[in-house]
């Protein structure tokens, strides 16, 4: 956030029914499943098919050619729709897998909590099931807290919720989650990044759709090569691609368990450009983490033509003033009143919210046609000549006033930590037993142990001397003073992922010096007290490295200590 600049806001949780309706979440945000006929119980379409092809992958009497067949299905099952389930289905006689009832008919089941807002319930609301729209509707807050400047970011962390029809898989698939989005604000004619320079050399693995189709593997390319080549649709695509490559992987996700994949044609939202999804691989295959969709303006449009409030954004052109020949329209409510009564307000607003592409086909309709149509409060009205002018005129114009596209990153915080704690997870190779978990020091929720090595009174003495210098520099610390073996208090840190040991012994007492030991190498250095802090300080914002501590003769090394 600091990098971008980003504003940072907290919408509510608790959404009124006429957003998510705008928005179309009322409509289409829902998972398709079918029932036990019996039972009643309810199973995801597209899960319940995954697991059955991977059952059928394991048995011994499934021949080759089932076998093509099955995996094919399994790489391309995202990409179904209603239809093909239907015949999937019906193909392979799918049963209740649990019971071996047959299944009732695929029906789409909406992913939202419905609630009622006020003291009479009057007012239908729902649990947001996701963050974004609560920046969409405070775009025009957002505008003018950024001086009416473009491109901008805001960005918001908090509670989603959705119905999930079968939770599973621990932090992956959860009725209530956390959500990191970030909006990022950009003229649709330009959506170049200034930033981007910085994010074009960088390689990524990328999964396109061309290469899903050709049923290949993803391919290492650069940012700025996918760009030019139209694989990414634009520079703040990729950038924020980038830049969610660099944090993946700068917590400790594993890069040749990390993918880009591109969302197939009839797998994209009508409104979206292009969108990616960074796939994580864990113990249950490849996992969608994180989603960067480039969602034109389609938000700001719907919420702008339900709220009647202006969401467009102003730009100078960069080259200055130029003469310009446009259409410009003038509705005449005498002639629109007789015929529309009470909607001649809202249709006087839409026709002079109307842009030049929708003036242009209106324009053309009514010299072929004597009429043509207007959408206002999500109705169509008939409108003749009479009822509107449109003529075309030259103007020196300044800039441009436009709907905003919007770029879009959308984090699923648990389901990255789910991921993170497989690929951190380790053993020591001289003992299975001895797991240990490897969390980069910049996010490991303690970053030093406190450890005395007997419970000595004169030891014991030191430990607030050493938690105080810890705690002014903003360092989190944990302290294990039980009667246990120092190896095992080791560890003990070792396995919550702490990455740095301080160890106070009797060669404390005499010179003020402790043994500082890293979690991934057991390695240990002799360091002064007065510059563990300031040293830590450096190891945990990824200053030096651990490596470097090592090199650096000012440390004497200390053999580990056994168990």
């Amino acid at each position: 956030m600091i990098e971008d600049n980003m504003l940072e806001v907290e919408c509510t949780s608790l959404t009124p029914d006429t957003v998510l309706r705008t928005s179309g979440h009322v409509e289409k945000f829902a998972d398709l499943m079918v029932k036990d006929s019996v039972t009643n119980a309810a199973y995801r379409v597209d899960h319940l098919l995954k697991e059955w092809f991977k059952a059928q992958l394991e048995k011994k009497e499934t021949t080759a050619e089932q076998r093509a067949e099955y995996e094919s299905h399994l790489a391309r099952l995202d990409d179904y729709k209603e239809p093909d389930f239907e015949k999937l289905f019906k193909k392979y006689n799918l049963k209740a897998p649990d019971t071996g009832n047959p299944l009732t008919e695929i029906l789409p089941f909406n992913l939202m909590f419905a609630t009622a807002i006020g003291p009479t319930g009057d007012t239908p609301g729902f649990l947001r099931p996701e963050t974004a729209q609560g920046m969409f509707v405070n775009f025009r807050r957002l505008l003018d807290f950024n001086g009416g400047k473009l491109p901008f970011a805001a960005a918001q962390i908090g509670l989603a919720f959705r119905n999930e029809i079968a939770p599973r898989a621990g932090l992956l698939r959860v009725r209530e989650f956390t959500m990191a989005e970030i909006e990022h604000f950009v003229n649709p004619n330009n959506k170049k990044h200034p930033k981007f320079k910085s994010m074009c050399e960088l390689t990524v693995p990328l999964f396109s759709r061309k290469l899903q189709t050709d049923e290949a593997e993803p391919v290492l390319m650069k940012l700025g090569d996918a760009v030019s080549a139209g694989i990414i649709n634009n520079e703040t695509l990729a950038y924020f691609m980038g830049r969610t490559y660099m944090f993946l992987t700068a917590i400790g996700i594993h890069k040749d368990k990390l993918r880009f994949r591109q969302h197939m044609n009839n797998e994209m939202a009508h409104y979206a450009c292009d969108c990616w999804d960074a796939e994580i691989k864990s113990s249950y295959d490849w996992v969608e983490c994180v989603g960067i969709a480039d969602r034109a303006c389609y938000d700001l449009h719907v919420h702008q033509d339900k709220s009647k409030v202006n969401l467009t954004a102003y730009e100078d052109f960069p080259e200055g003033p130029k003469m310009v020949t446009m259409l410009e329209v003038k509705p005449m409510p005498k002639a629109i009143s007789p015929k529309h009564a009470k909607a001649t307000g809202g249709i006087i607003t839409a026709i002079n919210a109307a842009n030049q592409e929708q003036l242009k086909k209106m324009k053309a309709e009514l010299e072929t046609l004597a009429k043509t149509h207007i959408t206002a409060d999500n109705q169509q009205y008939e409108l003749v000549p009479a009822m509107i002018t449109i003529s075309e005129v030259t103007k020196r114009v300044t800039g441009e006033t436009f709907l905003p596209s919007v770029i879009e990153p959308s984090f699923g915080i648990g389901r990255i930590i789910y991921s993170l704690l497989e690929h951190s997870y380790n053993c020591r190779p001289d003992d299975a037993q001895r797991g240990y978990l490897s969390l980069p020091p910049i996010i490991a929720p303690y970053k030093v142990s406190v450890l005395p090595l007997v419970s000595n009174d004169q030891i014991l003495d030191i430990i607030p001397k050493i938690t105080s210098i810890l705690a002014s520099h903003g360092l989190s610390h944990k302290v294990d003073s039980t009667g246990q073996s120092i190896g095992r208090r080791y560890a003990r840190t070792d396995e919550i992922g702490i990455p740095f040991g301080i160890t106070i012994d009797y060669a404390t007492l005499q010179d003020n010096t402790v043994t500082m030991r890293e979690r991934d190498s057991c390695s240990q250095i002799r360091i002064s007290i007065t510059e563990v802090a300031p040293l830590l300080d450096q190891l945990c914002s990824g200053q030096v490295s651990w490596k470097d501590v090592w090199n650096n003769p000012k440390f004497p090394h200390v053999e580990a200590a056994k168990d």
